[in-house]
């Protein structure tokens, strides 16, 4: 609200006041209806989206019913169907039951389409047909809730006698005190509902209309939880939202929103770095502007609170990446710019000034100049250090070298997989945790943690699954599993279990064609068959492999080329490296069937 409100100051208008919005908005009802709920209280779980789905809330009455009906009771009596075919036309609405009409309670079972789901709604039909003062009514919801039978046969005459005085037959009246005491076992309190409803609601309304500030406060209130952070980053995405990454001369301490509405990652977020070097990077650019290069940012923020742990933990995040030309550059700097930082603060202490009284530093027209023959950092060296500094991979992600393939070998990505109970499905990402477990027979289990950048998901393989993948099964490598998903009661969402599990390398000598290689005559010099025969050697003790084509073009003809038996390749991440370096980075593709 912060952020919101100086926003609304800088653009003239007055302070938002989240109490007063409307809480029938039709574009906070279109959100909702797509179920894009991520970050949204109390709606955000799997299951819950899915009854969203299904539901279609489009009045606020409805959001607070939702809260109602997801939980076990509702969900497992029927009585969420009913709800949603009520709402929907499907089924028609009856006060409370098709066989037993009662229009004196069309006010009371109006708001949840005829469905008994509140307490609150107990003690009302007790009023309307059996003129309960309230507290014996709330004595009628307590004796349902305990369903002891002695107190039950004495609140059911009660309730027919005083429905008979009311002037209803008494066989409707004890109809519907046993559909009521059906029910009421599921009855939540409307109070609590509603209570709940109206921050979802709220929350709803800011993502729907503050999406950036709304993002930005949600990333800070869990900005130690790194699970959190991964799918709320996604979550942007989705969104359209962009994301920075940590910057020393735009970043505070929390996550914000800049000018262009975009979100700033918070220094806060960053592993290794901690509060007092934040307070003091902030304050040095409050009171001096912003840092010029890695010399000047040293300096000016000082040895005390910068050391090097610190300092290569904001290199590798990304968050000096504007004071030099490359993380790397800047990472064999850090010794000097430390060491000159610390020089130049010893001097001050010392009082050593020249002549004129003025510390005099030689600065070279380019602090970088004894560093630019670095070797850069690869893409994964890049985004290792991304993920060990943010806990994930902002700039990129290590899936997305495969997804062109991976679109071939799985249907859906792991935020699309939904429960399916007899059929197996595949799942591939990235092995971001693993845990091994014993079982109650001895036997080891292992849970997978997969990522493949739109959401994470734990997959179990058991026994003689596990045994069989265990040499793959390690931290950073793709795979993909197969197994079956299911519904998880105890927590909401959903469990898998793994049946079988393929590496990349696998997966492509098993579904793809061949690897074709681009080359003309120049190319195809002995010295290069030479290096391609004693590369391919080592493939020789190999049994998955696919054949190589060679797209041969000479001047006066082309053609593809199929190499024998003997010059077979391991479809491996570090022999398509092998073959590019001799034949170039475009030179080299796998080719699938239907190409």
């Amino acid at each position: 609200m912060n952020t919101i409100n100086q926003q609304r100051r800088r653009q003239g208008l007055e302070d938002l006041q989240i109490e007063a919005i409307d809480l029938e908005d039709p574009e906070v009802f279109k959100l909702l209806q797509r179920a894009e709920t991520t970050a949204v209280f109390q709606l955000e779980s799997s299951g819950m989206k899915d009854l969203i789905r299904r539901l279609q809330p489009s009045r606020f009455e409805d959001i607070i019913a939702l809260v109602a009906l997801f939980r076990p009771g509702p969900l497992q009596s029927g009585m969420v169907d009913d709800f949603i075919n009520r709402k929907h036309g499907r089924a028609p609405l009856a006060w409370p039951h098709p066989d037993y009409q009662l229009e004196s309670l069309q006010p009371v079972l109006e708001p949840t389409y005829g469905i008994i789901l509140y307490q609150e709604q107990v003690m009302q039909i007790a009023q309307v047909m059996a003129g309960y003062s309230l507290g014996e009514a709330d004595l009628l919801r307590r004796a349902m809730g305990k369903k002891k039978p002695e107190e039950m046969a004495k609140q059911r005459q009660f309730f027919l006698d005083g429905s008979v005085k009311e002037g209803i037959d008494v066989n409707l009246a004890g109809n519907i005190f046993d559909l009521v005491e059906k029910f009421a076992g599921y009855g939540f309190n409307k109070s609590h509902s509603a209570a709940y409803a109206l921050v979802s609601y709220q929350t709803a309304w800011l993502k729907t209309f503050y999406p950036a500030p709304f993002m930005a406060a949600v990333l800070s209130s869990d900005m130690q939880n790194t699970d959190k952070v991964v799918i709320f980053i996604e979550e942007c995405r989705q969104m359209k939202l962009k994301v920075n990454l940590p910057d020393v001369n735009a970043s505070e301490f929390m996550f914000t929103v800049n000018d262009a509405n975009e979100i700033v990652y918070g220094l806060g977020a960053v592993k290794g770095v901690g509060e007092g070097p934040v307070e003091a990077i902030v304050q040095a650019r409050q009171s001096g502007g912003p840092f010029e290069d890695l010399f000047d940012f040293c300096a000016r923020v000082g040895v005390k609170k910068l050391n090097k742990r610190v300092m290569e933990a904001l290199v590798r995040c990304g968050a000096l990446d504007k004071l030099g030309p490359t993380r790397a550059i800047l990472w064999q700097a850090i010794g000097a710019a430390l060491q000159s930082a610390d020089q130049a603060a010893r001097n001050e202490d010392a009082g050593m000034l020249d002549l004129f009284g003025e510390v005099i530093a030689e600065t070279p027209t380019d602090p970088y100049a004894e560093f630019v023959n670095v070797r850069d950092w690869s893409d994964k060296e890049r985004l290792v250090g991304e993920k060990e500094t943010l806990g994930l991979y902002v700039t990129g992600h290590p899936i997305d070298e495969y997804e062109p393939e991976l679109s071939r070998l799985v249907s859906k990505k792991l935020v699309d997989i939904q429960p399916q109970r007899g059929r197996t499905q595949k799942m591939a990402g990235l092995i971001v945790d693993l845990r091994i477990k014993k079982t109650k027979k001895g036997d080891n289990l292992c849970i997978v943690t997969l990522d493949d950048r739109s959401a994470r998901m734990d997959i179990t393989l058991f026994g003689d699954t596990y045994d069989a993948a265990r040499a793959m099964i390690t931290k950073d490598v793709v795979l993909i599993i197969e197994g079956e998903v299911a519904p998880d009661e105890y927590n909401g969402g959903i469990r898998a279990r793994g049946q079988s599990v393929l590496s990349v390398p696998q997966a492509r000598s098993r579904h793809a064609s061949h690897i074709e290689i681009q080359c003309d005559a120049r190319q195809l010099s002995q010295a290069k068959i030479k290096q391609l025969k004693e590369s391919l050697h080592k493939n020789k003790q190999v049994a998955e492999k696919l054949p190589i084509f060679l797209h041969y073009q000479r001047e006066d003809a082309e053609g593809d080329l199929r190499l024998g038996e003997a010059w077979q390749c391991e479809p491996t991440d570090e022999q398509f490296i092998a073959l590019k370096e001799l034949f170039g980075n475009d030179a080299v593709r796998l080719v699938w069937p239907d190409h």
